[in-house]
């Protein structure tokens, strides 16, 4: 991502002592914070420098300590940590819904610092059975279940090139998606920290954070990368031995330790079954949200103009799923930047060309790994002519009239975005997958994507 000068001078000035409040929140900025850090102190491991944040940061909670202990003390000296880098462990929600302690990443989305640092640290120390409480389902649990509406929200951030605030899409009642993000990535590195030589903090986060990708995409990309974050979060619950059962039992045991806390007795063991069924519920809900469905970047983060008129609200659910191409732009994107500004392109296409209110499709599915929104799950779209009351219509952007999209690309539409809809209600469980062509009269979705997605087990040429 291109930075603004201005916040690379004000960032300087506060790691060299010039006592300026740095306000510069992207993830690069973060690491090259760590970086100077580092660079004070050459000698210090990384569980050293995690302890010393943790500690300046005023991260001294019994709860943390009961699973991390105290900062390890680290020799000769104690570091000076700098403003910025306490000011960004520092989380919080304002009463008017801007959240603090996170930063913006070069993917384009959004993670809270404290969980994701608490979460390495818990891999250097070797703390495996603590890692999951880095995740965001520790938080209080009551015997009311959460839906899967109630996880999140998302939020936008004032500028995407010198990023200060970031504002949440609404008031949380339980977790927000950069809290999410953050728990998962925390999760996934401290794995990475079990390295017999592991690598400087800062090394370890550039690598996860700013790996660019080619033009096939994720195909060829590494596996442990942010873009990756939710299929390999879902692959260390499903397989490591600090899974969900795991995951479950340390829940109950961090709900008795708040209790005991505050001089409650222990729970009896009917009320620990009635605890477990609510934790098992939520946990459900919270992998059908952030493992079953795809990650969808808000219009709000790509730039969206404004909807023209009034939307007309589609009725609920609804039983097809339209395939496109763009066509134009003719290229896959494999950046957060030329995705957006290929959104951008089509949506003033739509809007000043052809004069429609809005970009016709409902999603678009990019080549790094996300789904951008277009009129969304709620607002009829204007992608296939006599039949947007019918069904959604996502297209993949570029021109696959000789060549596929990337397998990522498909899979995420295919069967991410599709489980997703069916479960939250936007989509019949037996609904119809067809091709843009299939009921118009167009080359759309190319003839190589076509002959593909004819080969989908939702695939139906039936008359709708």
């Amino acid at each position: 991502m291109v930075h603004n000068w201005t916040c690379v001078l004000v960032l300087l000035g506060v790691l060299f002592g010039l006592g300026i409040e740095a306000s510069c929140w992207h993830m690069n900025d973060f690491i090259n914070a760590l970086k100077e850090l580092e660079g004070r102190y050459p000698r210090m491991k990384p569980v050293q420098l995690l302890g010393a944040l943790r500690k300046a940061s005023g991260l001294t909670d019994p709860f943390i300590q009961h699973y991390l202990g105290k900062p390890r003390s680290v020799s000769p000296v104690q570091p000076t940590v700098s403003k910025y880098l306490i000011s960004a462990l520092h989380y919080h929600i304002t009463d008017d819904n801007q959240e603090a302690g996170v930063v913006l990443t070069a993917d384009g989305t959004t993670v809270a610092l404290r969980p994701l640092l608490l979460g390495i640290e818990a891999g250097f120390l070797r703390r495996l059975r603590w890692d999951i409480q880095s995740r965001p389902l520790s938080v209080p649990v009551t015997k009311q279940s959460p839906q899967i509406e109630d996880l999140g929200p998302d939020g936008c951030w004032d500028n995407l090139t010198h990023p200060q605030t970031f504002t949440l899409a609404h008031k949380p009642s339980l977790l927000t998606t950069a809290q999410v993000n953050g728990g998962m990535d925390g999760v996934i590195l401290a794995r990475e920290a079990f390295r017999p030589r592991p690598l400087k903090l800062s090394m370890l986060l550039t690598a996860y954070y700013g790996h660019r990708l080619d033009q096939r995409g994720l195909d060829a990309a590494p596996r442990i990368i942010s873009q990756r974050r939710r299929e390999n979060f879902k692959q260390l619950m499903e397989t490591s031995e600090s899974s969900l059962g795991v995951l479950k039992m340390e829940a109950v045991d961090g709900v008795e330790m708040h209790r005991r806390k505050k001089g409650k007795r222990d729970l009896k063991l009917r009320e620990k079954r009635q605890l477990m069924a609510v934790i098992n519920d939520r946990v459900k809900k919270f992998m059908q949200k952030y493992t079953d469905c795809p990650p969808i970047v808000p219009r709000c983060m790509w730039g969206a103009e404004p909807y023209r008129g009034t939307p007309t609200n589609l009725t609920l659910p609804l039983s097809f799923l339209y395939i496109h191409h763009t066509a134009t732009p003719s290229q896959p994107c494999v950046t957060f930047q030329q995705c957006s500004a290929d959104m951008r392109a089509m949506q003033r296409f739509h809007q000043e060309d052809r004069g429609w209110d809005d970009i016709g499709y409902s999603f678009v599915a990019g080549s790094d790994g996300y789904i951008y929104e277009g009129r969304g799950w709620h607002w009829q779209g204007a992608h296939t002519l006599g039949h947007n009351t019918k069904g959604f219509g996502v297209s993949i952007i570029g021109d696959y009239s000789h060549v596929l999209p990337s397998s990522h690309s498909m899979a995420l539409v295919r069967d991410k975005l599709t489980s997703c809809a069916v479960q939250g209600g936007r989509l019949v469980d037996h609904f119809i997958l067809q091709g843009h062509r299939t009921v118009v009269n167009t080359a759309c979705p190319g003839d190589a994507f076509y002959s593909e997605i004819k080969t989908w087990e939702r695939f139906g040429e039936v008359a709708n």
